[in-house]
């Protein structure tokens, strides 16, 4: 780990420590790291470190659990249990950091052999007041805390405390994570660069007679090439009426003239994620029809985006966009009555029907809360949520004229909110008619 990121990491486990001992001056955290997943036989998933233990050490093992205690006098001690150095079985898997590389490397104050954890967990659990943990999660893991913490208990006849509370460090770590800091923001802004190249690829390459997947690959490839660890999620390439399903994974369907393709993918990078989503005709030129809903949803983003302000709200970020869509859909005879009928009848939803903004960060949809007592969250300065309206006229759907069906737009940005005007770190990627045109007419030319 470089040094800079090493004090990135003990920076934010210090600011941890004190939220939690200014509730509860002696108090514990316990992260485990998260599980290795099997694919089939023997075969395992990629492994991802849980979001929280990364953000918190930088480790990236499995089979390792993070314990942050509250020092006396302000401060906190680090604690890593990770997996023992063991030559035979690097030279299977890889290099370990092991004991002393989670002193060394990672800024551990103490480590411990993960099988050990049984004996060494209850110690650190002893004179603690409060336990941040988050139960029901992973079932087995929660035996050992509570085993754990019946042990701490069991030594209170000798003199010693335990926790008597548990509280999701959840309340914490979160909170830190949506407003993010100069490292996140780092991260996320090359995230970014990046996956705004690998949509213009994408746009250049298109072409009627390709397979969706070959856009994907294209994708893929970019990402990768561009020093991103993989993608954020799974990328969602839909041409034709493709584009009207909102969660489109196969990727097998042969492109046609005509069409339309829908492009949601972003790459993670340094663990953070990005989340775009692009949509242009792989002819190269809109239809009339195309081009109308196109800037209709375009219009609408734009005046989301604006509305990404301090002070402001998600929600109020999907009303905007719900009230140009509503009257562009009236105007273009999709949708009857008035804009405020439309609204309150919820008619819009036959086309439009998800929410418009999500928070971003480690998570393509990340954590921290959306509600402050019952009340949608004001927005702060730190905080990146995505904008993404859309609409999707059903290939099948009779109820309207024929030149709209099987139409699927969606227009997706990532943004930054700031004491000033909002932020979009993938302004970069086409998105106007006339660039997404110049973008995807490279493909026929």
């Amino acid at each position: 780990m470089e040094e800079p990121m090493r004090h990135v990491y003990a920076e934010r486990r210090e600011r941890f420590a004190r939220a939690m001992a200014d509730k509860e001056p002696a108090s514990v955290a316990v992260f485990p790291a998260a599980p290795v997943y099997i694919r089939n036989n023997d075969v395992e998933h990629d492994y991802r470190q849980d979001s929280d233990v990364h953000f918190l050490s930088g480790f990236t093992e499995p089979d390792s659990v993070l314990v942050l205690s509250t020092l006396e006098g302000g401060g906190v001690k680090t604690t890593l249990f990770v997996r023992p150095r063991d030559p035979e079985r690097e030279q299977w898997d890889g290099p370990r950091a092991g004991l002393d590389g989670a002193l060394a490397t990672f800024g551990a104050d103490q480590s411990f052999p993960i099988a050990e954890l049984a004996t060494e967990l209850p110690k650190l659990l002893e004179d603690r007041a409060r336990l941040y943990y988050r139960p029901g999660k992973d079932r087995a893991f929660d035996d050992r805390v509570f085993a754990a913490l019946d042990r701490a208990r069991a030594r209170a006849k000798l003199g010693h405390g335990y926790p008597t509370e548990i509280v999701d460090p959840g309340t914490i770590v979160h909170e830190m994570r949506l407003l993010k800091d100069a490292s996140s923001l780092d991260a996320m802004r090359r995230a970014a660069e990046i996956t705004a190249i690998a949509h213009a690829k994408a746009m250049a390459a298109a072409r009627p007679g390709m397979y969706e997947f070959e856009i994907e690959a294209v994708l893929l490839d970019t990402f990768r090439r561009h020093g991103s660890e993989r993608p954020a999620y799974g990328s969602i390439v839909g041409s034709g009426p493709n584009a009207t399903v909102l969660h489109h994974r196969s990727n097998d369907r042969l492109m046609a003239d005509g069409d339309l393709l829908l492009l949601d993918a972003g790459c993670e990078y340094a663990y953070f994620a990005s989340d775009v989503t692009r949509t242009f005709p792989v002819s190269g030129r809109f239809s009339e029809p195309q081009r109308k809903l196109y800037d209709l949803v375009l219009e609408a983003q734009i005046a989301g985006i604006a509305a990404a302000r301090p002070g402001s709200t998600l929600d109020a970020i999907h009303a905007a966009c719900v009230e140009v869509l509503a009257r562009g859909l009236i105007e273009l005879g999709l949708l009857q009555g008035t804009v405020a009928e439309v609204i309150e009848t919820a008619s819009y939803k036959r086309f439009y029907m998800h929410k418009t903004s999500h928070w971003l960060g480690m998570d393509v949809h990340d954590v921290g809360r959306y509600h402050i007592a019952r009340a949608p969250r004001a927005l702060e300065p730190g905080m990146v949520l995505t904008v993404e309206p859309g609409l999707y006229v059903g290939a099948d759907d009779a109820t309207v004229d024929a030149q709209w069906r099987g139409i699927g737009i969606r227009i997706e940005d990532d943004i930054l909110v700031t004491a000033a005007e909002p932020e979009n770190l993938t302004r970069a990627i086409p998105k106007t008619v006339a660039e997404v045109e110049a973008a995807a007419a490279r493909a026929s030319s």
